[in-house]
């Protein structure tokens, strides 16, 4: 388990910082991703990722190589299932929507909750934008948790949940479910996660791969999942970014949900994203 770090005595040092609101979200100005001795600022970039939950960048004209070298400056990258086989850099997953297909990235949810150790974080890079529309929404869970009623809390931190990859992608990779399950097997993580850097706690569920939480009858399930999904939709914890080309996000996906606006269709939108592989979701009481 890592140091838990107190976020309000977070170094971003000279990074020139701009908070986007008081929730969650900030912009880096004046940095080159690319730059050979990126490496250097490291340590406040990351700290500013645990600060603010999700960072943005302007303006990054990278390779997909120096993408990935990027990323693998915070740890072991993630190759996703949906990316094809002999792509000549497997860590690249790419998410491109236009004419002929319409977003369905327009749901709030965590990136692949079901894997046993879901990821730390997702670094997206847009290569080609709608000039209109296609905005990303980030929302801080853990501010969503600290709005429940203490009763509700105390109810949900006992509780796991089941998140399942056959619910988005068996439509998408045109598989049986079983046949996922065979390498993706559906995974239980506790409804609450425990920040392992910061100790916040955060709602660890949503909608596109959790299944149920086991313990409830199929109604109660439905019905405490739908609550606790609405939270994200609390505008008061959010932040919105308009994409230009070359822009990057990077979000903590231990304690942000994001949702791709899909009401660009039918022009294009074209993103590039590297996931950085995170641990086993724990709950600490």
């Amino acid at each position: 388990m890592a140091t838990i770090a107190d976020k309000t005595t977070l170094d971003t040092g000279t990074l020139d910082v701009r908070p986007m609101t008081p929730a969650i979200g900030a912009e880096i100005l004046n940095i080159d991703l690319g730059a050979s001795d990126i490496g250097a600022l490291v340590p406040q970039i990351r700290a500013a990722l645990l600060k603010y939950g999700v960072i943005f960048f302007r303006d990054q004209q990278l390779t997909q190589e120096q993408h990935i070298a990027f990323a693998r400056q915070f740890g072991e990258l993630e190759i996703h299932p949906a990316t094809p086989k002999d792509q000549p850099n497997p860590e690249v997953l790419r998410i491109a929507h236009g004419p002929d297909s319409r977003g369905s990235e327009n749901n709030w949810h965590s990136d692949v909750t079901w894997r046993e150790c879901p990821s730390l974080g997702s670094i997206l890079l847009a290569r080609e934008v709608p000039e209109c529309g296609g905005d990303t929404l980030f929302a801080n869970m853990h501010l969503a948790y600290e709005r429940l009623s203490e009763q509700m809390k105390r109810f949900c931190e006992g509780l796991t949940a089941v998140h399942d990859i056959a619910r988005v992608f068996a439509k998408r990779l045109n598989k049986a479910p079983q046949d996922l399950h065979d390498k993706y097997p559906p995974m239980r993580h506790p409804v609450i996660r425990t920040h392992p850097e910061t100790g916040e706690r955060a709602i660890y569920v949503n909608t596109g791969f959790t299944s149920h939480i086991e313990g409830l009858s199929d109604k109660e399930s439905r019905w405490l999942l739908d609550h606790l999904y609405a939270t994200a939709a609390d505008v008061e914890i959010q932040c919105r970014f308009r994409w230009r080309a070359g822009s990057v996000a990077f979000w903590d996906n231990r304690v942000c949900q994001h949702l791709a606006v899909s009401d660009y269709f039918p022009a294009r939108r074209v993103m590039e994203r590297v996931t950085v592989a995170g641990d086993k979701p724990y709950f600490k009481a």
